[in-house]
């Protein structure tokens, strides 16, 4: 390619040439520092969604993107690991995965995000516990994490500051929806966490950004190979999103959910939220090596869950960053929807719908997501599941709670919950929650 130059390294990516590392590299860095202009990157960003990037093409990317800013760093600690997932609607994971993997020696930080479109968030799920806090620097993340083994924080502007804004440009320009481009967006942010191993959970389905099985495969793919790039095992987990995971949609109300879970209840609607997050932690713990295999990790997941151990961390967890932890044994000191109605069978049968995605966008226009970036979350706000997709129900008989600050806001989300919630004379066919399991070793 001759001396580096970004109209070079636009074309030859338009013409579907590979990059070098060195081009990448020089690309993301005078995209940061301001020499190559947003219109410049918008072109490339298309150019990459249009004839996409081999894995090392993605690797390197990535790599770029993660010296932009600054790594954590646990020298002397023995095992650093992480869970992340793509997405999903009642998706309160995280909250058993971290404390439940800390309490077996795994150090946990977890960087995490807010919602994005119709899926939650974990930070704006975490900040609906009165005083926590989430926008942590680097330095209270890693002295947070030595001292309790666990750190649930949002990405701060020192950590891959070139995702920040190359997702700003992706968001306005049409090109989210490119596997090496969303890759290497997680990657770079987990990478930055200096972590030894990484659990994904991939979803797939109605409810998730990779509506179908075979797009799942290929980003679950590409992210574990960059992981083997970078010196870092990875397993991913390819996960159905049809219906909400867990029995609640919503902040406070998957904090209490989470909470519940972590003091040993077992809440109907949350067993696939449990078997999930064992799931993950039997995996990182392994892939961390506190295990010898992930049959003996999950019997360990499931120990560290019904002693105790992981409740205590993460009470911990919240009370070093500043919030009251005895919300977690008392719900009710959570935030409180002021208007609650509960949405019934309209007919004797069988729940044939749940759709996560129409459901998932009645959270967000209760209140508990944003529909514009300013937009303030209500953190009481959400629904509550009182039926499975495939559960036996009569007419009358309640399906969902709706959790919101008003009747009127209930009421402009009630013909999304009817298109979303179905009711038919056969039970519909259940598919597995575990769509399959892919690892790498580094």
């Amino acid at each position: 390619m001759g001396s580096l130059d970004a109209v070079e390294i636009i074309a030859a990516k338009r013409d579907g040439l590979p990059l070098t590392g060195e081009a990448l590299s020089f690309l993301v860095d005078a995209f940061t520092h301001g020499q190559v202009p947003d219109y410049q990157m918008s072109a490339f960003l298309m150019a990459v969604c249009l004839r996409g990037m081999s894995v090392e093409e993605t690797a390197a990317l990535t790599g770029a993107m993660l010296r932009s800013g600054r790594t954590l760093a646990f020298p002397g600690l023995p095992r650093v690991g992480d869970k992340h997932s793509t997405g999903g609607v009642g998706d309160a994971t995280s909250f058993l995965v971290g404390p439940v993997c800390a309490a077996l020696g795994v150090a946990v930080p977890m960087i995490a995000g807010r919602g994005l479109g119709h899926t939650g968030g974990t930070v704006d799920k975490l900040e609906s516990i009165p005083g926590l806090r989430t926008d942590l620097s680097p330095s209270e993340m890693e002295a947070q994490v030595r001292a309790v083994g666990l750190c649930m924080a949002g990405q701060s502007a020192e950590i891959a500051p070139a995702d920040r804004r190359l997702y700003a440009l992706r968001d306005v320009t049409c090109t989210v929806e490119s596997v090496p481009l969303i890759a290497a967006s997680i990657m770079s942010k987990k990478l930055a966490e200096g972590l030894d191993a990484l659990v994904m959970d991939v979803k797939c389905g109605r409810g998730a950004f990779m509506k179908d099985e075979a797009g799942a495969r290929e980003l679950a793919r590409t992210i574990v190979e960059i992981g083997a790039a970078h010196g870092v095992r990875v397993t991913a987990l390819l996960t159905a999103m049809d219906q909400p995971l867990g029995r609640a949609a919503g902040n406070a109300l998957e904090i209490a959910e989470a909470a519940a879970l972590l003091c040993g209840e077992e809440p109907p609607g949350t067993a696939e939220l449990l078997s999930l997050s064992l799931e993950l932690s039997a995996h990182l713990v392994f892939l961390s090596g506190a295990a010898l295999s992930v049959d003996e990790a999950r019997g360990l997941a499931r120990r560290a869950l019904a002693s105790g151990r992981a409740f205590e961390v993460f009470s911990r967890m919240v009370a070093a960053q500043g919030g009251d932890a005895s919300v977690l044994e008392r719900p009710e000191r959570l935030p409180q929807a002021l208007v609650r109605r509960v949405v019934a069978a309209r007919e004797t049968g069988f729940v044939t719908r749940l759709d996560a995605l129409g459901l998932g966008k009645a959270c967000v226009r209760l209140g508990a997501g944003r529909l514009r970036l300013d937009d303030r979350i209500d953190p009481a706000a959400g629904m509550i599941f009182l039926a499975r997709e495939g559960d036996a129900v009569k007419a009358g008989e309640p399906v969902l709670e709706l959790h919101a600050a008003s009747e009127s806001l209930i009421d402009a989300v009630l013909p999304l919950v009817d298109e979303a919630v179905a009711v038919g004379p056969q039970a519909p066919p259940i598919g597995l929650l575990m769509r399959g399991v892919l690892s790498a070793v580094c």
